[in-house]
């Protein structure tokens, strides 16, 4: 079990890079994306609702022993990132505004997203990144509505 949530807690290890744990764990989840066959709204809203719970419980037992919001859990970096891509085009520039939006409104922490960060444990660790993914699938969407993206 140890392993397992790990694994998951760290975005298959990726939290454990030396350098921006949180931007490797996105990047994990935008090549998974990019090469993984296209999938449906419904079934990435599927995918995104039991990633935040299996979220919620690794990164529960992970800041358990490794304290309050360790780096190295970055399964909340990559929910973001799974809800931002929520109906994006698959084209390099439209993952890659995605992208950097997310990682700016997950660093900046716009009303609520910090405050979302105070929930207890696991939840207030996903839930802040949620919020912050909610906000670039917010202008993502915006972007393509006015056929920027």
């Amino acid at each position: 079990m140890f392993r397992t949530t790990y694994f998951l807690a760290t975005g298959f290890y990726s939290g454990y890079s030396p350098l921006a744990p949180g931007t490797a764990g996105s990047l994990v989840l935008l090549l998974i994306f990019l090469f993984l066959p296209p999938f449906s709204i419904p079934i990435l809203l599927i995918s995104a609702f039991f990633f935040f719970l299996i979220g919620v419980w690794a990164a529960t037992k992970v800041s358990r022993e490794k304290g309050e919001d360790p780096s190295i859990v970055v399964i909340d970096e990559m929910l973001g990132m799974l809800v931002v891509l929520i109906g994006c085009p698959r084209t390099l520039f439209s993952v890659l505004i995605a992208f950097v939006l997310f990682r700016f409104f997950d660093i900046v922490k716009p009303f609520p997203v910090r405050n979302a960060e105070r929930l207890p444990s696991g939840w207030g660790i996903m839930m802040d990144d949620l919020l912050a993914g909610l906000y670039a699938l917010l202008i993502v969407q915006i972007l393509l509505a006015v056929q920027i993206l």
